[in-house]
């Protein structure tokens, strides 16, 4: 079952003195994402802004709330059960990344991270993921290193040019609103895996 995904080109970013790329900057069509997302084996989430809208509350007393997509928290458990690995990484430090977290079932938490790039290298090593095996969805510039070096790097429509110019794919969903599912749909479907948990419900 093909999916219908956007794709978007990844054009050259205008060098800066000590910039260079870990990668060619390559656009990829539609065979080209399915081939690089058929090879995930764990996918990497930023939360504001990804998992959320990007909007922040903080009530009087400066506790932080956040909402989050019912739809991504479930394709990222439809991810996990076809085996693919799930962390988040994010600058967060608010209590409430941590308890969706534990209600989704992710292991792999990174809070306060304003490097993200060392924990990702760091839980890569620990899981023996090569690069291509890595895929990355973010919204912001501290998420660029690592799309420079993930073998699927995924941005949402709001990010600023600059990185989505560094992505793959950009969704057509939104942060917040199924842009994380977007992304779990496409590897399941790019890894023939899918379609047996869309008729696990019936809904094939």
């Amino acid at each position: 079952m093909a999916a219908d995904h956007e794709v978007f080109a990844k054009d050259a970013p205008t060098a800066s003195p000590g910039w260079a790329p870990i990668a060619p900057v390559v656009p990829l069509q539609g065979d080209e994402l399915r081939q690089r997302a058929r090879g995930i084996r764990l996918l990497t989430c930023d939360v504001d802004g990804v998992l959320t809208d990007s909007r922040i509350y903080v009530d009087d007393h400066g506790r932080e709330f956040k909402a989050y997509s019912a739809l991504d928290g479930h394709g990222i458990k439809m991810l996990m059960q076809a085996g693919i690995v799930v962390g988040w990484i994010t600058g967060s430090k608010a209590p409430a990344v941590t308890h969706r977290a534990r209600q989704l079932g992710v292991h792999h938490l990174v809070q306060g991270a304003e490097d993200k790039l060392t924990p990702w290298e760091k839980l890569r090593a620990e899981l023996g993921m090569p690069m291509d095996a890595c895929a990355h969805i973010g919204d912001d510039l501290p998420d660029v290193p690592l799309f420079n070096r993930s073998g699927l790097a995924v941005a949402v429509p709001h990010a600023p040019a600059t990185v989505r110019r560094r992505a793959h794919y950009v969704t057509r969903r939104d942060g917040g609103m199924g842009a994380v599912r977007e992304l779990c749909e496409l590897i399941l479907d790019a890894q023939d895996a899918l379609l047996p948990q869309i008729a696990a419900y019936g809904a094939a």
